[in-house]
């Protein structure tokens, strides 16, 4: 029987799978890039890079429920942004069923909240080692206002203008991969590069913690893209199975690559290779084949390597730019290839499935198997326009967000910061222990009770001896 805590519109199923795909695009961030970022780079890195993470997830929260969320989705303001609002606060809101989906609110808030804040940490990936983090504070409120909500709304909400002309973004290959790319190659340039030691050597101080976030980032996209239907449905089963068959296709492919070109398979790049796969994927899981979904894998493991590999070293720009973790190529460069693919892969019986019963949505392949090619061709365009449009908004908002920035506080550390590292950011160290040459004399956690040499293991060795 409906209750007022579960009226007729509720389906609890639905609620309860919305939630729990929440939760794991959430674990994605915290721990899951928090561990990535803090393990993938230089130890003297370590806090800095996972705190920049952490940072960015709890404030993305806070705007995200004051006005973000609205703008995001709300009434039209303009017919690329929502009226921002503080209805998030009020209960009557947040009680009520949501825009989408056979639940409340409150639980629209939440589930895209969390796709907000993955974008902003993303993008701190291209800036690691070397952004001031007072910057970094004052950045991720401005982008999420003035970017995000731009992109959200424009392409997912029900009100947006790309969303009214077709463009097929299924989880977030615009919103989410290709904006935080192009973002954060935009704010590298800015923000200027790491020192050059940085740059020639950076390797990551734990390879096993690594691996360790690259697994919740993995598992957890089985929310990020399985929750895209707003329902415990066919369709979101079928993203999910997608999503790691195309996965672990670009993650075989890419280690073939680096076994045939460089002789050895290498861990970190089998990381990229995951990454790439789930984020070509990401604009289509719900909308292709199996056969689909595994042809994306074979060009989201090669494609993507291609550029960063080839293409990145031959190009001024792209060596001039310090994009750390080379988030342009990752997620710029996989959410373009797997927009296009989508225009062009994607099936009409499982667009019916998300989409409704509209005709304009048909991959070019299947369009021009039916005798409309016309139609195939145009969503190609589509979604040509939609990466036009997406690229150009994040290139300006994200240059004047920095410009704004950089008139308050310098976006980019000092000298003597950048040497040190997190001693002289957070009078932190990522680990009570030596290493790089390291003792406790010269930590701020103090040498008690150990002895002051470059390398205790060996002192004590000698002792014996």
């Amino acid at each position: 029987m409906a209750t007022e805590a579960a009226p007729e519109w509720l389906d609890k199923g639905d609620n309860a799978w919305q939630l729990a795909a929440a939760t794991l695009v959430g674990l994605q961030s915290v721990p899951g890039l928090v561990i990535l970022y803090g393990s993938i780079v230089k130890k003297k890195w370590a806090v800095n890079s996972a705190f920049m993470a952490l940072y960015a997830f709890a404030a993305t929260f806070v705007c995200w429920c004051l006005w973000a969320f609205r703008m995001s989705f709300g009434d039209r303001l303009l017919p690329f942004v929502g009226r921002p609002d503080l209805a998030a606060l009020d209960q009557a809101f947040l009680t009520q069923q949501g825009f989408a989906g056979a639940y409340p609110a409150a639980t629209l808030l939440f589930f895209q909240f969390v796709f907000a804040a993955i974008t902003l940490i993303l993008v701190a990936g291209s800036l690691l080692g070397r952004m001031n983090f007072r910057a970094w504070m004052l950045f991720v409120p401005l982008w999420l206002t003035f970017s995000y909500t731009i992109g959200a709304f424009s392409l997912w909400s029900p009100n947006g203008f790309l969303f009214k002309a077709g463009v097929m973004d299924f989880a977030g290959g615009y919103v989410i991969h290709l904006s935080s790319g192009i973002a954060g190659f935009t704010a590298a340039y800015w923000v200027g590069p790491r020192t050059a030691k940085d740059r020639e050597a950076f390797p990551p101080n734990n390879i096993l913690l690594t691996l360790a976030g690259a697994g919740l980032l993995w598992m957890g996209w089985t929310g990020f893209n399985g929750g895209a239907p707003y329902a415990a449905n066919i369709d979101a089963s079928v993203a999910v199975v997608n999503t790691h068959f195309c996965t672990a296709t670009s993650l075989l492919v890419w280690l073939c690559l680096d076994c045939l070109v460089f002789g050895r398979p290498s861990v970190i790049g089998a990381v990229q290779g995951m990454i790439t796969g789930l984020v070509c994927i990401t604009p289509a899981a719900g909308l292709v084949q199996g056969w689909a979904a595994m042809l994306m894998g074979v060009a989201s493991g090669s494609v993507p390597w291609c550029t960063m590999m080839v293409l990145h070293r031959r190009s001024r720009l792209l060596k001039r730019v310090d994009d750390t973790l080379a988030v342009l190529h990752t997620h710029g460069v996989a959410g373009s290839l797997g927009g296009v693919l989508t225009g062009i892969l994607a099936e009409p019986r499982l667009c019916r499935l998300f989409f409704g019963d509209d005709p304009r949505y048909v991959g070019l392949a299947y369009a021009v198997k039916d005798g409309r090619a016309a139609a195939g061709l145009r969503q190609v365009g589509v979604q040509v326009a939609g990466i036009a449009f997406v690229a150009a908004l994040n290139v300006g908002v994200t240059s004047a967000v920095c410009l704004v920035v950089r008139l308050l506080v310098p976006l980019r550390l000092g000298e003597e910061q950048l040497a040190a590292g997190d001693d002289a950011i957070h009078g932190e160290d990522a680990y009570a222990v030596w290493g790089d040459g390291e003792t406790y004399e010269q930590s701020v956690h103090g040498n008690q009770g150990y002895p002051m040499t470059a390398n205790p293991v060996a002192s004590k060795a000698d002792e014996m001896i």
